[in-house]
């Protein structure tokens, strides 16, 4: 069955009752994710592999998106599950819950996509009152017993009953409070059994019942609990964070309990086939004996490295690196792993493929390159434009005087600077503020989600790379320090206590780098990325000074130039920023603002312009900008010489280039009170009055001022064409292209291409130089996209105008909305994304779509591209590949990575799951 197939097809319309809910382990595989999740169908593959997984079975996504649809369970389920529960109670020889001999099960959740620590899991289901004797003397340890009991109540009053988890960790400091002990693991067996009861009492107090005693009615209240959580707040906030879908539901895995916390022969642990920081191969994990899984993610108990289990168990450790060989080799990828030790018996509770950081992921992508595990498509695959645009995030000096004060495990790159703050209530409140914070925890869970989201980094004081803030971190991308112990954090009291006493209050600036640990007071400066100075043509490959990561980053960047489609050009204005788009990669310039060549000084010139009374001192006003244009252009086209620059015609909204009509107001109002003489000031402000406008976005901007003012247009044409001859007479290769924006009927672009088309005869007859000056439009209003066919008849090329596009068909203006309900727009669920970030592919860009088609339909050669700033967002330019666009074009920074999208949507595998 393929992973994207919907075996239930439309559930409103179809029966669901010979649809098959529930999966034996043996019964699946890897490819099975979008059915069994990530969690079963691994569990399949690693059991079909042979190697050593307990038992169990996996309640498939569609029953819980049944159960999501409908509010209640599919009817066949409760009987699925009774006969996969009946077949796994007679391959283990127990039953679920019996009083001497219990078989417990876990039951944990697993999407599609990897969403850590989102959605709930309980452990130990099938203790109760009585099955806690038989598991005590089964296993000859009364104290594991009533541990695994207190953690079956704790985990289940939080997780189905919805108490609050702080009443329970509260009971438990007591209990090691009274016994003068600091870790849960020297509560003796009676101390455990107290807890017992009073964690008993919790959830008769705040559930308003008992704690259940019948095993199935436990397994049962799990399940839906675990198809509930898919729901949950953190779950849906983790989820538009990624952009994942909402749609997909989660499948639940239920396997038979070995158990880490049986003593010193027995552990838990998390290990990486390569370093997910840096991507090193090596051993990287973290083991924790005398121990149950949560305990390690969770960040409660400092761990030690998984080298250490070589030592504690060199029997496991040399079975563990097997397996991790097999896994590695098998999935051709970094792998994930979960792992129990039972009194010596290795056991595989779960594998992935894992998380990763920016740099990792291009270091690991080249290395099975190398290795011959995948080939250059594949590797295109395994990054993306957001790690890369993480890459180019500038890192601390460290040149700089810093104040150290202290040192954790570096989780997740980066260089992060912010107020300190302890909570994350804090910390998206500040955040909202304009404030950037750093938020600090003893450990994460998460319900942390918000707070880690608004933060710029990540601080705490317990946990290692495999912890909840550690995995977490990476797949956002943040910054992150973990197990920094040295640090006595007291959220609290919402400080730090750094060595040496010193108190950092929350609010308190500091400093943290994800890709060291270090940790420092005050805020540290950066300095350029390596992989930017790599761009910049500052750092070669290949050259003694080059690190690994940046040889990765020009190998993938290679394969992608060679496999991509797409062009990729550069939004610049000037010389300089053209120069440097040309070293970033830039293929020519996609759009060339024209007003932002009239800022500063020269905004006089278009204001007089724009206000002129006469003909004369309009000609007066075009005469002075002629030569100002000309030289702009000059200098682009040698700056991009033998390269394509478009070039956009003047569009600006009037109330950029007029007098403030307050200010103006407020000088004639004195100098009337005053007497002083004002009639330029009055004569000013009577012209502004006239052409002021509610709404300029919408108003005399774009092709319509050209028409409005006349010889604007023609002036302009008049440069490009002038500076192109200038430029071919000192041997250059000058490759203008004109652009009329804001067309919205082929009428206009007709009166203006005729007008263009004479000053271009005019200058070539004047220099004796043939100039070849394409002529096309920007389409950016709805009209013109319904009407590209009629409006191709007179463009050479059309140029996607999507930031104006989103806009006119939204109805939205961008600087309003985004300050003002974009966010509850965000957090409500109706937008996964903003539409300002990455492309509405269903209005804006059938739009596109739709206008690319009937272009092409009137004018086959038609050349097209975009030049928003979607043009350097990582989905849209796949969109835009798709559409058969000819281009994308963005600002400098974002080249690289529209580059690399460009191949990556070349080679787009319809199977891959790297996200």
């Amino acid at each position: 069955m393929s992973e994207n197939k919907d075996p239930l097809g439309d559930r409103t319309a179809r029966s669901v009752e010979n649809v098959k809910f529930v999966y034996d382990f043996t019964e699946g595989n890897k490819d099975l994710k979008g059915l069994l999740g990530g969690k079963g169908a691994n569990l399949a593959e690693m059991t079909n592999l042979g190697l050593p997984v307990p038992p169990g079975f996996t309640i498939t996504t569609e029953a819980c998106k049944v159960y999501l649809d409908s509010g209640d369970e599919p009817v066949a389920l409760r009987d699925e599950v009774s006969g996969h529960l009946a077949a796994l109670e007679e391959r283990t020889g127990k039953k679920l819950g019996q009083a001497d001999d219990p078989l417990l099960v876990s039951v944990r959740s697993g999407a599609r996509f990897s969403m850590p620590g989102m959605m709930d899991t309980v452990l130990n289901i099938g203790l109760s009152d009585s099955s806690v004797q038989g598991l005590a003397q089964q296993a000859g340890d009364e104290r594991f017993a009533w541990d695994s009991y207190r953690r079956l109540i704790q985990m289940f009053g939080r997780t189905v009953l919805g108490v609050d988890g702080d009443l329970f960790e509260d009971a438990l400091e007591k209990a090691k409070e009274v016994r003068k002990v600091t870790v849960d693991t020297e509560l003796a067996a009676a101390d455990l059994e107290e807890l017992v009861a009073r964690f008993k009492e919790i959830v008769r107090t705040e559930a308003g019942r008992d704690f259940p005693q019948d095993p199935r009615e436990q397994m049962d209240l799990a399940i839906r609990a675990v198809f509930d959580s898919w729901n949950g707040d953190r779950a849906k906030l983790y989820r538009r964070q990624e952009r994942i879908p909402h749609d997909l539901g989660t499948a639940v895995n239920v396997c038979s309990m070995v158990f880490g916390n049986l003593g010193p022969d027995s552990g838990t642990g998390v290990a990486f086939t390569r370093d997910p920081a840096s991507g090193h191969q090596g051993v990287y994990g973290d083991y924790l004996q005398n121990a149950q899984g949560e305990d390690v993610v969770a960040g409660i108990r400092n761990t030690v490295p998984l080298a250490e289990l070589e030592r504690i168990d060199k029997t496991s450790y040399d079975r563990l690196m097997q397996i991790m060989e097999t896994l590695e080799n098998h999935y051709k990828d970094l792998c994930d792993i979960e792992f129990t030790i039972e009194r010596g018996q290795l056991w595989m509770l779960q594998t992935r493929v894992g998380k990763r950081t920016a740099g990792a992921a291009f270091r690991i992508a080249t290395q099975l390159v190398d290795q011959g595990l995948i080939d250059e498509t594949e590797a295109l695959q395994r990054v993306n434009g957001a790690q890369l645009a993480q890459l180019m995030f500038p890192r601390f000096d460290e040149e700089a005087r810093t104040e150290q004060v202290g040192r954790g495990i570096a989780a997740s790159p980066g260089a992060a600077v912010g107020k300190a703050v302890f909570d994350s209530y804090t910390a998206v409140k500040w955040s909202r503020s304009g404030e950037k914070v750093i938020l600090v925890r003893r450990e994460t869970n998460p319900d942390d989600l918000d707070g880690m989201i608004a933060a710029e980094g990540i601080l705490t004081s317990r946990g290692g790379k495999t912890s909840h803030a550690a995995v977490v971190a990476r797949g956002m991308g943040k910054t992150c320090v973990c197990g920094a112990e040295e640090l006595e954090v007291d959220t609290k009291r919402r400080c730090m206590t750094v060595p040496g006493g010193r108190v950092v209050e929350e609010g308190d600036v500091i400093s943290i780098d994800g890709s060291t640990g270090k940790v420092y007071l005050g805020e540290v400066p950066v300095v350029p990325s390596p992989v930017v100075e790599y761009f910049e043509g500052r750092m070669h490959a290949g050259a003694d000074d080059a690190d690994e990561l940046v040889e990765a980053v020009h190998r993938i960047m290679a394969f992608a130039d060679r496999k991509r489609r797409l062009r990729v050009r550069a939004n610049a204005d000037n010389a300089e920023d053209a120069l440097r788009a040309r070293r970033f990669g830039a293929q020519g310039i996609g759009l060339c603002r024209t007003e932002h060549m009239f800022l500063g000084d020269r905004r006089e010139l278009v204001e007089r312009l724009i206000l002129a009374d006469t003909e004369a001192d309009r000609e007066e006003s075009l005469k002075q900008l002629l030569p100002l244009q000309k030289q702009d252009f000059v200098d682009l086209f040698e700056a991009m010489d033998g390269l394509p620059v478009t070039v956009r015609l003047l569009d600006p909204p009037l109330h950029e280039f007029l007098p403030d009509i307050t200010e103006l107001s407020v000088r004639v109002a004195l100098a009337e009170s005053r007497q002083e003489p004002h009639e330029n000031e009055l004569r000013l402000l009577q012209a502004v009055h006239r052409l002021h406008e509610q709404n300029p976005m919408l108003g005399l901007r774009g092709v319509r001022l050209g028409l409005a003012i006349p010889g604007l247009f023609a002036m302009q044409v008049r440069a490009i064409a002038e500076a192109a001859a200038e430029r071919r007479a000192a041997k250059g290769d000058p490759r203008a292209e004109i652009m009329i924006p804001l067309v919205g009927t082929v009428q206009e672009l007709e009166i203006v291409r005729e007008e263009a088309d004479q000053v271009i005869a005019e200058v070539q007859e004047a220099t004796g130089t043939e100039l070849k000056l394409a002529i096309g439009t920007m389409i950016e209003l709805p009209r013109a996209a319904l009407t590209a066919g009629q409006i191709a008849e007179a463009a050479e090329f059309f140029s996607f105008g999507t930031n104006d596009l989103t806009q006119t068909v939204w109805g939205f203006s961008r600087d309003d909305v985004e300050a003002s309900f974009f966010t509850a727009y965000l957090e409500k669920g109706i937008f996964g994304v903003s539409p300002f970030e990455t492309i509405d592919q269903d209005g804006v860009g059938s739009l596109v779509r739709s206008a690319a088609q009937a272009g092409r339909a009137t004018r086959p050669g038609l050349k097209l591209g975009v030049c928003g700033e979607h043009g350097g967002d990582p989905e849209s330019v796949h969109f835009f590949h798709e559409v058969g666009l000819d281009y994308v074009s963005c600002s400098p920074f974002r080249i690289p990575v529209a580059r690399l999208e460009a191949g990556r949507a070349a080679t787009q595998s319809a199977g891959s799951d790297h996200r």
